[in-house]
């Protein structure tokens, strides 16, 4: 099974006058998931189950891709590792899955399927890690990490 992990791009910074969930990302967060959806629809397969948190940041950074996903409040912010894996059905779903949300929850899911121990990798925003479960079950391989930067054509 393919993960692909995609962290929001950049968003408002919290305040006092602004919920949570309500932020928005910046012109450069725009431009951040521009890029990155332009790289991801070069190499996502149709196949691909889109799933995304309800936070307007990750909204935003998902329909650059102008595919269809599903929101899914379980992998909002405050998730962990753990619920993340259970709504992408790892390691058993058929498809790929396009995970679009927060840290720590992208960086702890990381960290599990790539180290095998619980911890926190540093996923920066906007960019993409693609995670694939080996067929033998032996372990998992890290297939991409890509950046906004790193994507411009």
């Amino acid at each position: 099974m393919d993960l692909i992990l995609w962290r929001h791009a950049q968003a408002q910074e919290p305040g006092e006058d602004i919920e949570d969930l309500a932020r928005a990302l910046t012109p450069k967060g725009r431009k951040q998931a521009r890029r990155m959806a332009q790289w991801l629809e070069q190499v996502l397969p149709t196949s691909c189950r889109i799933l995304v948190s309800p936070a307007l940041r990750t909204v935003q950074t998902a329909a650059a891709l102008g595919r269809q996903y599903r929101l899914c409040e379980e992998i909002g912010p405050g998730a962990d590792a753990d619920t993340l894996l259970q709504a992408a059905r790892w390691p058993d779903s058929r498809s790929p899955v396009l995970l679009v949300g927060h840290q720590p929850a992208l960086g702890e899911v990381a960290a599990r399927l790539l180290t095998g121990q619980a911890g926190e990798m540093a996923i920066r925003k906007g960019c993409v890690w693609w995670i694939a479960g080996r067929e033998d079950g032996d372990g998992n391989v890290l297939r991409a990490v890509v950046c906004p930067d790193l994507a411009r054509k």
